[in-house]
């Protein structure tokens, strides 16, 4: 398992839009994803969940990654939040 923090500096968090690119970005990949933000840990491959973190702009979240394409789909998570 692969994981990375990272700081959301878009100005609406991630919410609507945001979530929808993260989540399909995610679901391009085979690895178990899952988000944190403080303590709660949701699925990276649902939309619903994602919006339930209610990150903000400046918020810190930690991405994690468990499969054959871990590494790639972390990559890939990291460009779509920078």
């Amino acid at each position: 398992m692969r994981q990375v923090d990272l700081i959301l500096r878009n100005p609406t968090g991630l919410h609507a839009r945001p979530a929808k690119v993260f989540v399909n970005t995610a679901k391009q990949f085979e690895s178990d994803i899952r988000v944190q933000h403080g303590e709660k840990k949701v699925n990276a491959k649902s939309a619903i969940s994602i919006l339930t973190l209610g990150v903000e702009c400046g918020g810190e979240i930690r991405i994690s990654a468990q499969g054959s394409d871990e590494e790639a789909a972390l990559d890939a998570l990291k460009t779509a939040v920078e």
